[in-house]
């Protein structure tokens, strides 16, 4: 298939890249820059030009494709709800193209769009209509275009880590740099699911060669990891204090990570397993935090 992938150079798409080639796919890459362009196509790739907020060029690519995964989104997470908004639209554009055809789209989500009520793991058949995460919104822009036809199909994530990005962790990590504290809410018993990298990328190509119209999938390796566990981790990693906060004085402090910082995002990929054979190898979230470097990024000239 000629598969047209968003966020082909970004941390997960660079790796679902060389899964869609060694299957034998034809990948058209989507980037906005020339040293992405390089990549790609020193990769093997096809270079499709445009950006996020273009949604002209996001539908070109999609309109010369047999199928569309998407993956980018921006990460800028002081502007997390207009984000969610963007890829809200993003996919409803890309869905527009695919509409009236059998042609796939998978899209991203979170895990715990699966929310099954407080002390259970999320779930693939639930949607959990009133989550409080802003990005729900990807996964509504989704339903509607399932309703409308259109072959949509969810990989929902958790911390998806390797040793250098850890998912939300890495941000709460130069938050806590910057704060001086590596903080956790109550007693810290709040806890999150994780994959590796590599794992992930696979189920993404999984997903698309055997996956089905409006399923959701989720890529979890670890279903929780507790909050206190990753914050000890961290400040040993930073030579830094452990701290808890009360849940008002984590909105005084941790900005934009407050709303993230309490929740427990347990989840469960048991149905994902059984329907396609996915079977998680990588290292664990807290082997890969123990092996990162913590010293400060450095810029060059």
């Amino acid at each position: 298939m000629r598969v047209f992938l968003t966020g082909a150079t970004g941390f997960i798409g660079s790796r679902i890249l060389p899964e869609l080639l060694a299957a034998g796919h034809h990948v058209i890459g989507l980037t906005r820059s020339d040293a992405g362009a390089r990549s790609l196509e020193a990769a093997g790739a096809e270079v499709h030009r445009g950006t996020l907020e273009d949604l002209a060029t996001l539908r070109a690519g999609a309109e010369k494709a047999d199928a569309v995964i998407h993956t980018a989104f921006d990460h800028e997470f002081t502007n997390f709800v207009a984000n969610c908004e963007k890829d809200r639209r993003v996919i409803e554009a890309l869905g527009g193209v695919l509409q009236g055809s059998d042609r796939p789209l998978l899209i991203t989500s979170g895990t715990g769009m699966g929310n099954a009520g407080p002390g259970q793991l999320a779930r693939e058949d639930i949607f959990a209509a009133d989550y409080p995460n802003p990005r729900i919104a990807s996964e509504q822009a989704g339903n509607a275009l399932l309703q409308a036809g259109v072959d949509v199909r969810v990989v929902r994530l958790p911390q998806v880590h390797d040793t250098v990005k850890q998912g939300l962790i890495s941000p709460f990590i130069e938050l806590s740099r910057e704060k001086g504290v590596v903080a956790y809410v109550g007693d810290g018993a709040n806890r999150w699911s994780a994959a590796h990298v590599l794992d992930v990328a696979r189920l993404y190509a999984l997903a698309l060669d055997h996956g089905e119209k409006g399923a959701r999938y989720h890529a979890v390796a670890e279903d929780g990891i507790s909050a206190r566990t990753i914050a000890d981790i961290v400040a040993r990693g930073l030579g830094l204090a452990a701290v808890s906060l009360s849940p008002a004085q984590a909105q005084e402090q941790l900005g934009w990570f407050a709303l993230f910082a309490g929740l427990d995002m347990r989840a469960s990929s048991a149905w994902t397993r059984a329907q396609l054979g996915w079977e998680p190898t990588g290292p664990g979230l807290i082997t890969d935090l123990e092996a990162m470097d913590y010293a400060p990024a450095t810029v060059t000239a």
